[in-house]
């Protein structure tokens, strides 16, 4: 990472940002203390940097991404390009509205009321994050596949590889463009596309199953994987029945104060029950009455027994031929798009904190994720370096927080900061890590302090 940052001062300044972020998350203010508590000048030799340093350093970032992004994809691939790819979307909300590429879209982060992002996160087969991009938040999912493909051509020298990409993403447009620099495709089908492929009877009911089934479509030569996850059943039926409990909960409620108050209407509370039977989605197979002032909840078996039909079921659909891979093996691929959801989950919540987003400009955002993104690499190399140990990477990097420096002073004046050997559990995280400490640390005199000074709080005298 050094080597593809640079050793320029805005090269060592993103590396601090990436070590900042995965030591301690925080805003760039936080950033530059930890730098003082932590030596960060004598350690990288840097000279001495405020908060105001930083946001230009993640203007930086963003017009060198694609350098910094090649050179680590050339170091993780030395020979070559992977022959899969693995994608998936997020978004991610702001706070204001401000940001350059602030915009309503789909929310992922249970945020009703702000604006987001929209961020696309390409990895290797692995699971390893190769390239991330950063879009405006009312980008649809498939809109963001075409810059994802030449990013693979032009920049990762990527020849007939497969790209796999979740329901909804890769569809007409997107596999076209594939076609045309000879891709493939790995992706699974809509529960709407699922029923129309099931009248067009391309596949039937009892061919979903626990164990695989496949059918080739020969007009479209592609091949669709089919399966039944029961555990998913029980999950959707769990969530069918808590729908209508709260429903039948609401229904009580209703009933009670019609009968409690004569002046009432019961149209009013008719409609409360169905708007919020709409919004559950269950109004296709659930509906009320009314008998005088008394409310009834009646279900409609033969639809409830349709809405049931495809509960746990899944298809997915590839051109590969099925010389080149089994129905396992795409089926398993397909499934490996979870590592893209674990790397989102640990870059959004508190052990990177990406959300949410506080800056304003179009390169400072994207600066941003893309520091969070190396730092996510970072971790996930601690990862492997300490996987035989009983510590998360954040509780082995706290263990390090107790090797510190002793200063030697002459006169009121430093001459020397000495490194002392750890203890035992220290020594060991290095030496997995493969890092050395040296027994000396250059002194050079440089303090890092935020050019903002926080107000203090000072409790109020009683009187």
């Amino acid at each position: 990472m050094p080597q593809a940052l640079g050793s320029d001062r805005h090269g060592t300044l993103a590396l601090w940002q990436v070590l900042a972020r995965a030591i301690q998350p925080g805003s760039r203010l936080g950033a530059v203390r930890l730098a003082g508590s932590h030596a960060a000048c004598d350690v990288l030799e840097l000279d001495t940097f405020t908060e105001d340093h930083l946001y230009p350093n993640l203007a930086w970032l963003a017009e060198n991404q694609a350098r910094i992004e090649q050179a680590l994809f050339k170091n993780l691939h030395p020979n070559g390009c992977p022959d899969l790819f693995l994608y998936d979307v997020t978004s991610s909300y702001l706070e204001g509205d401000h940001n350059a590429l602030a915009a309503w879209g789909y929310n992922r982060d249970g945020k009703p009321g702000k604006k987001q992002i929209v961020i696309g996160l390409l990895c290797d087969g692995q699971g390893r994050a190769l390239s991330i991009e950063v879009f405006a938040g009312n980008t649809g999912d498939p809109k963001t596949v075409g810059s994802q493909i030449q990013k693979v051509v032009q920049r990762f020298g990527g020849k007939e590889v497969t790209f796999v990409g979740d329901r909804g993403m890769i569809k007409g447009p997107q596999i076209k463009e594939l076609g045309q620099e000879h891709f493939h495709y790995i992706t699974a089908i809509t529960k709407p596309q699922m029923e129309s492929l099931l009248k067009q009877q391309v596949f039937q009911m009892d061919l979903f199953d626990t164990t695989l089934s496949e059918v080739a479509s020969i007009p479209e030569k592609v091949r669709y994987i089919l399966r039944r996850n029961p555990q998913r059943v029980l999950e959707t039926q769990q969530v069918r029945q808590s729908k209508q409990a709260s429903l039948a909960e609401l229904l009580e409620d209703k009933n009670t104060y019609l009968a409690q108050k004569p002046k009432a209407q019961v149209k009013v509370a008719l409609k409360t029950l169905r708007v919020r039977a709409a919004k559950l989605k269950i109004d296709d197979w659930l509906s009320f009455k009314a008998q005088g002032r008394k409310l009834t909840l009646e279900i409609d078996e033969p639809a409830l027994a349709e809405a049931k039909k495809l509960d746990g079921c899944y298809v997915i659909k590839t051109d590969l031929l099925g010389q080149w891979a089994t129905a396992q093996v795409v089926h398993d691929r397909y499934k490996d798009l979870a590592l893209v959801e674990q790397n989102f989950r640990t870059s959004k919540t508190v052990e990177l904190e990406m959300r949410p987003v506080h800056v304003r400009l179009d390169a400072s955002t994207r600066g941003h994720v893309l520091v969070v993104m190396l730092a996510h690499r970072l971790i996930q190399e601690l990862q492997q370096c300490w996987a035989g140990e009983n510590l998360t990477v954040q509780e082995a990097i706290n263990e390090l927080s107790s090797l510190c420096v002793t200063e030697v002073i002459v006169n009121g004046t430093v001459r020397d900061q000495l490194v002392p050997e750890g203890r035992a559990q220290v020594k060991r995280l290095l030496e997995l890590a493969k890092v050395q400490i040296p027994k000396k640390l250059r002194y050079t005199g440089n303090i890092v302090a935020t050019r903002k000074q926080l107000k203090e709080s000072r409790p109020k005298r009683c009187k």
